[in-house]
């Protein structure tokens, strides 16, 4: 997205065909269901056994397939980004399991044929994504994907809820019969949930979700404000600090808690696309030709109307 957004600027279409160049590598192999693993060989482009995860080093990928074609003002020059999406989605569904008892939805990690059932917070970011490009789908599939966003929005809001801190941890473990329960149990602010709630309440209109993303900044202004800003939390269950205020705090937590409570009209999805640090970038429609194919020109009208590791906490 940047450097596509960075050949728009500045007229020079280098930046765009090399990254554009990635994804067309990429394509060539892409697997039936349309899960990577974190790690890929840069030289030959092969697949390594290593972690499928919608978590940390592998979610802005999924988000990226989507949001170019979108930055793209979804035309043919974008076609397989979305063609790609739709394929990482359908690999998505394969991952979905319910806990029990409550049948919270959740992303599993996959390692070779074995799945995990391991959730991290990070993965929270793609019920927004499902509900963004549910609208591409016919019918029938549009309602399946925006339901099963609202289902997982729900998962990671309890994330949140199920501590007594009502901060949600670094990541969980799902095991038969105890529904959620915290692995990693720091809170270093991430921003996915929120990100999610924000996408939701813009595309549904559902207040429910300006409601729990309310109950969210009140767990940071109880636990985590200080004096001079806030400090994640060393483990959500006691609601010990740390001494650390991640700049993705501002950037995106505070950013799509604002968005989320201002009228449809600021930033307006119809206009702008966030990247995953939630910037905004202009939608540009676009009818270049394929990276790799282009003759040269940088023909582009302007539309008239892991995500993040963060730094850890001190021991």
């Amino acid at each position: 997205m940047e450097f596509i957004a960075l050949s728009q600027r500045t007229g020079d279409s280098k930046y765009q065909l090399k990254v554009e160049n990635v994804i067309l590598e990429l394509n060539k192999t892409f697997p039936p269901d349309g899960l990577l693993p974190i790690y890929i060989n840069p030289l030959r482009g092969t697949r390594s056994y290593s972690t499928v995860t919608f978590g940390a080093m592998g979610d802005s990928f999924y988000e990226y397939l989507l949001k170019v074609w979108i930055q793209g003002n979804k035309t043919a020059a974008v076609k397989h980004y979305r063609e790609m999406w739709e394929t990482s989605m359908g690999g998505l569904e394969s991952l979905v399991r319910r806990s029990t008892p409550s049948s919270f939805a959740y992303l599993c990690e996959r390692i070779g044929s074995s799945l995990t059932d391991k959730m991290d917070e990070l993965a929270c970011f793609a019920p927004g994504m499902l509900a963004l490009g549910s609208s591409g789908y016919g019918p029938a599939e549009a309602k399946k994907f925006l339901s099963l966003a609202e289902e997982l929005a729900w998962t990671c809001y309890n994330f949140y809820q199920s501590t007594p801190t009502k901060l949600a941890g670094e990541n969980y473990f799902f095991n038969p019969g105890q529904d959620m329960s915290v692995g990693t149990s720091w809170n270093i602010l991430r921003p996915e949930t929120v990100e999610s709630l924000f996408y939701l309440w813009r595309l549904t209109g559902n207040k429910t979700y300006q409601e729990w993303g309310w109950n969210i900044f009140q767990a940071f202004e109880k636990n985590s404000r200080i004096d001079s800003g806030y400090v994640g939390l060393k483990d959500v269950n006691t609601g010990v600090k740390d001494n650390m205020m991640q700049s993705f705090f501002l950037a995106e937590t505070l950013k799509y808690l604002y968005l989320l409570f201002s009228p449809s009209s600021v930033i307006s999805l119809d206009e702008w696309v966030f990247n995953t640090e939630a910037h905004p970038i202009k939608i540009m429609t676009r009818h270049d030709l394929a990276a790799g194919k282009s003759d040269g020109k940088h023909i582009i009208e302007t539309r008239s109307r892991a995500r993040k590791e963060g730094r850890l906490p001190d021991n």
